[in-house]
């Protein structure tokens, strides 16, 4: 045997044996402290034997851990991700009563509840004792990343030497939030690949502006980017009237069926197809590899196993679960200290934080960061040709306290530090790999239209229907300035040949929001109605809409003019005259006509589709749900994106372009796979068609 051989033994050995001394010395600790929890005989014991029982107790203690934790995590891994985080607790405080007890003396004893205490702060202990020994040493930190990660494929085939690619979606995060996040230092890792602060390092990457289709949210572009179709997603909700379905984006068997259509679309499985992996996305991306993928959550359990396969991967390590344990802790009590300080601060615009939603946040930003950055890290080492994986922290937070507030600002920097922690795990890998950073969209400040105008879209549509509101909207000045449109509407002649419409329960229209996108349909009515038609039923109801100060404008088809803006003060612009006589759109910038237009061509596009109004100036919009920062629509910073490549990849777009749609992006993405000659993915029949 080699002497480095025995160097590495020897050096395993060292660090095993300290991990056991800090461990031991840990419970002799506790065991002073907690009084429920002793290393001693009922009559005494001398201080050698409790300093010996607690060596037995470690040392059992350790050996459960790392050989009976797998199997009981693997046990459960059909649990809930949120109950399986707290059984890990329970867990682990049973393994420390066994390996109390299978020691030879027999004299240590814990109460329950001590010992789920005593268990978690030893793991907690053990687990960094052995990472600070291991700092220095790259093949014992390369190996803790295996065992971290649990991700290597077992009897995989030799890795190619050429480059893969590891593509991550940080949600949310607009193009200006990212450079300004730059700017002011939270972001040190972006910085260095963009070569900001650094004048002698040459820059890695560069960073590359999109605009996304009017529906600007993770389900229409996260569609388009990895499967190159989200042809008929008009917005995060929507209603289909030939099915009588409401489809929701992150609805398992919403995304299904979305996947399902996009397949048949673009002609191929995806962007993942050849040995990739999906990782917290709501799509799969036609990777066989996949895990939190939202859009297999649905079917069998085989499958659904597979998707849980990462909180697996992540759990079974108990120094995982009691550190990711204490991080959601922490963030509920930082979310709670946050929204407290915002409210008696009276900070504008300010939105209810209460009820669950300091858990919703802290699974957000704290458990699905950490299991699919572990993910992310087995594939890279597993030498994977392909791995997309989403983080949605940023934007959870951003819905909530704003997309420019120090709670998001927070959030970018523990993003940062993933990103940092991923390229180290990638400079270990058995493969070279090219890191691609991205967002699906952005977010727009801006108060909610219910906060400005004391009623919400909902209410504003069933005041035009001549519907009963509720009695707080009749009381605030929009409703009665919406009644007044309505008496005044009510009062024009009616056409000859119609009658006025009466509404009944079975058509009152949909209302459903995205965002500052509003959607109504009229579910009696098979199909989209015309202009013609819903002035006919509803006189009062477009004039309502069109002429409020809180909506930018509408889009309808028309019976004689095709699909029609409409807007204040009786502006009605044909989609074909658009770039001509913008009108309405005016205020929302360069391609939002050609975004309006295309989301006008597909089948399940509503009745009447709402845009709020936008302020150019301060980028702010109206959210028709309760958020400050919101996407969704049109309007500002929500619609801008970014793309942060290696200048190893050919440019996204040649100069003076414009990279415009998520489908667009999907085809960057797929010819700098294809340039990597990493894969071999099914030819594109869009491109040959193209071609």
């Amino acid at each position: 045997m080699s002497g480095v051989r025995w160097r590495r033994i020897a050096s395993q050995i060292g660090r095993s044996v300290t991990v056991w001394a800090v461990a031991t010395l840990t419970m002799l600790v506790l065991a002073g402290i907690l009084p429920d929890f002793r290393l001693r005989s009922a009559d005494g014991d001398s201080a050698t034997d409790i300093a010996v029982t607690a060596a037995f107790g470690a040392g059992a203690f350790g050996l459960l851990s790392a050989l009976v934790w797998p199997l009981l995590v693997r046990l459960l891994l059909l649990v809930p991700a949120l109950v399986l985080g707290l059984l890990v607790f329970f867990l682990n405080g049973a393994l420390l009563l066994v390996a109390l007890r299978i020691t030879p003396v027999e004299r240590g004893t814990a109460a329950w509840e001590t010992a789920i205490v005593v268990a978690a702060v030893m793991s907690a202990v053990a687990s960094a004792t052995g990472a600070a020994l291991a700092v220095r040493d790259d093949a014992a930190y390369r190996r803790r990343l295996y065992r971290l990660a649990d991700r290597r494929r077992r009897s995989a085939p030799p890795v190619p030497a050429t480059p893969g690619t590891v593509f991550l979606q940080l949600d949310g995060v607009g193009h200006d939030v990212l450079l300004h996040a730059v700017d002011q230092g939270l972001m040190p890792t972006v910085a260095r690949w963009l070569g900001t602060h650094d004048a002698v390092l040459p820059h890695s990457h560069r960073l590359t502006p999109w605009r996304t289709d009017w529906s600007s949210q993770t389900g229409a572009s996260q569609l388009g980017i990895l499967h190159g179709n989200n042809h008929d997603v008009p917005a995060f909700r929507w209603y289909e009237k030939d099915r009588r379905e409401v489809m929701v984006c992150n609805r398992p068997s919403s995304a299904v069926e979305l996947q399902q259509r996009a397949a048949r679309y673009a002609g191929h499985p995806g962007l993942l197809a050849d040995d990739g992996a999906s990782r917290g996305n709501l799509f799969s991306g036609g990777a066989d590899e996949q895990a939190l993928v939202l859009s297999i959550a649905a079917r069998r359990r085989s499958r659904e196993t597979r998707s849980r396969s990462g909180y697996f991967a992540y759990f079974s390590d108990p120094a995982n679960a009691v550190r990711t344990a204490l991080s959601f802790a922490a963030e509920v009590a930082r979310e709670i200290g946050q929204s407290t300080r915002a409210r008696w601060s009276k900070q504008l615009p300010r939105v209810s934080r209460g009820g669950l939603y300091p858990f919703v946040r802290a699974f957000a930003t704290v458990v699905e960061r950490d299991v699919v950055v572990s993910a992310v890290m087995g594939d890279l080492l597993a030498g994977r040709t392909s791995v997309y994986a989403d983080l949605v922290a940023y934007d959870e937070v951003a819905h909530h306290s704003g997309p420019t507030s120090r709670d998001a600002e927070k959030v970018l920097q523990r993003l940062d530090r993933s990103l940092a922690l991923i390229e180290h795990v990638a400079a270990h890998a058995p493969r070279p790999y090219r890191i691609v950073v991205l967002s699906d969209h952005g977010q727009s400040p801006g108060e909610t239209f219910r906060s400005r105008y004391g009623l919400t879209l909902g209410d504003l549509v069933r005041a035009g229907c001549g519907l009963p509101v509720p009695r707080r909207a009749r009381r605030t000045r929009s409703g009665a300035e919406a009644r007044a449109a309505v008496r005044a509407a009510l009062h024009r002649p009616v056409e000859e040949g119609s009658e006025q419409h009466r509404p009944t329960r079975a058509s009152e229209p949909v209302v459903l929001a995205s965002g500052n996108l509003g959607l109504v349909s009229f579910p009696d009515v098979p199909h989209r109605m015309t202009k013609e038609e819903i002035d006919a039923r509803h006189p009062a109801l477009l004039p309502t809409l069109a002429n409020h100060p809180g909506i930018g404008f509408l889009l309808v088809r028309s019976e004689r003019r095709g699909g029609v803006v409409l807007g204040a003060h009786g502006a009605e612009v044909p989609l074909d005259e658009l770039d001509d006589r913008p009108g309405p759109l005016a205020a929302f910038g360069p391609g939002a006509a050609d975004a309006v237009r295309r989301t006008h061509s597909f089948p399940h596009t509503a009745d009447i589709m709402v845009n709020s109004s936008h302020d150019p100036v301060d980028g702010e919009v109206l959210a028709f749900e309760e958020q400050i920062g919101s996407h969704g629509g049109l309007g500002g910073a929500q619609s801008r994106p970014f793309l942060l490549s290696p200048v190893a990849l050919s440019a996204p777009v040649a100069a003076g372009e414009e990279l415009a749609g998520a489908e667009q992006v999907h085809h960057v993405l797929r010819r700098w796979l294809e340039e990597s000659d990493a894969s071999h993915l099914p030819a594109d029949p869009r491109r040959e068609r193209a071609a």
